[in-house]
């Protein structure tokens, strides 16, 4: 299978738009809250293709804990749904 190309015609390596066999992922819309620096709850909402909806909600712990340096005690998901593509 190649992978797909970006806008810019170059290829993603490791992107996972779409599942082996060609059947594309669904999207996953996380929400919740992460205890900021300054001690307030700040509000979050990510949108990642993922298998499953745990997969989703490690990679938003993830994300969240790597941008903020938060952990993920103090991170607080909310929901996560399924969202309809573009």
């Amino acid at each position: 299978m190649t992978e797909p190309a970006g806008a810019d015609g170059r290829v993603m390596k490791g992107s996972r738009v779409a599942a082996p066999g060609g059947v594309p992922l669904p999207l996953y819309r996380v929400v919740g809250t992460f205890l900021a620096r300054r001690g307030y709850w700040q509000p979050f909402t990510k949108e990642h293709d993922a298998p499953t909806p745990e997969t989703a909600r490690e990679w938003a712990y993830s994300e969240i804990g790597g941008c903020h340096g938060v952990p993920r005690r103090q991170i607080r998901i909310d929901a996560i749904v399924e969202s309809p593509r573009a």
